[in-house]
């Protein structure tokens, strides 16, 4: 990912005084670095893309089973609903495959730290996959708690 973030101010070929992101508008080939996927397994991945002045993490959260995709995705909602607070957040993935994505621009790289950046990234990784085990822990006990209260009525 490092290596990936070797990023420098590069304005635009069609409009002049703009300086977008390449890697989201994608309109010169020559400008694009080859994608990276690195995968633990099929459910947990992230794709690394890069470009001469951008680059962008989209991130796979393992979802093992029906409720860790449903607290997966209301997390992930909550997150990108304040995508401004984090800065290189994106409001909305890459595409389905991913449940969030970050957009690093050479501006980015120019404020922050670049180590600090690549430390951020992993640590919300970790965070995020166990702050879901927590949650997912906790329905499980408040389900069994409310299922003891409902079985006493029965007794």
């Amino acid at each position: 990912m490092t290596a990936a973030m070797c990023l420098q101010n590069f304005a635009s070929q069609q409009v002049e005084r703009h300086n977008k992101p390449e890697v989201e508008i994608r309109t010169n080939k020559e400008l694009l670095m080859n994608k990276v996927v690195v995968a633990r397994n099929e459910r947990e991945r992230v794709l690394i893309e890069s470009s001469i002045n951008s680059m962008r993490v989209s991130i796979k959260i393992k979802q093992a089973d029906e409720l860790e995709t449903i607290l997966c995705k209301k997390f992930t909602r909550f997150l990108t609903q304040r995508a401004e607070n984090f800065f290189i957040m994106r409001r909305k993935a890459v595409d389905d495959e991913y449940d969030i994505s970050f957009l690093i621009t050479n501006f980015h790289t120019e404020m922050f730290l670049k180590h600090k950046l690549v430390d951020f990234i992993i640590q919300f990784m970790e965070d995020i996959d166990k702050e879901i085990s927590e949650q997912k822990l906790a329905v499980n006990a408040r389900a069994r708690i409310v299922a003891q209260s409902y079985l006493k009525e029965f007794q």
